[in-house]
């Protein structure tokens, strides 16, 4: 076991820089709560610490994890809008029939890449293996198969 200060003095010493790691990396907004979240693992990992020689990286090092933990969590929230635009769709069945004919109509990697993604909600990796190409190339066939779905439709 490292000769560890008391974790007050670690807080004490390390938590201006921690503080602008976090806003740097997930804004005003998030670093207070990314800023909790650093040090409470902090605090678990503490007494298990073998090696003290650069607490500040540690520290660092567990801040911009949190920071990507931070941006996976709002990445998937929602987003606020000024107004939702409305549109009366007398058959909401009618509207999910359309869409899937227009998926039907597209080239065959399109379509497998938007029916993988939607139908069956695989992520980019389980598409690529799926349709036996590379992760970027299935990224790529979602996109432009989701483009032209918006263009055709709209």
């Amino acid at each position: 076991m490292a000769d560890l200060p008391p974790f007050q003095t670690l807080i004490d010493e390390h938590a201006t820089a921690v503080m602008a790691v976090l806003r740097g990396a997930v804004g005003r907004d998030g670093a207070e709560d990314a800023f909790q979240e650093t040090f409470l693992a902090a605090l678990r990992a503490y007494p298990q610490l073998r090696d003290a020689s650069n607490l500040r990286g540690w520290l660092v090092t567990i801040a911009h994890r949190k920071a990507i933990d931070h941006h996976r969590a709002t990445g998937r929230a929602p987003l606020p809008v000024a107004a939702v635009r409305e549109e009366a769709v007398s058959d909401p069945d009618l509207a999910d029939r359309e869409v899937w004919a227009g998926v039907a109509a597209l080239p065959p990697k399109q379509r497998a890449a938007v029916t993988l993604r939607f139908a069956s909600d695989l992520p980019h990796e389980e598409i690529a293996a799926a349709l036996g190409c590379s992760r970027d190339a299935a990224r790529r066939s979602l996109h432009e198969g989701l483009k032209r779905l918006r263009k055709e439709m709209s």
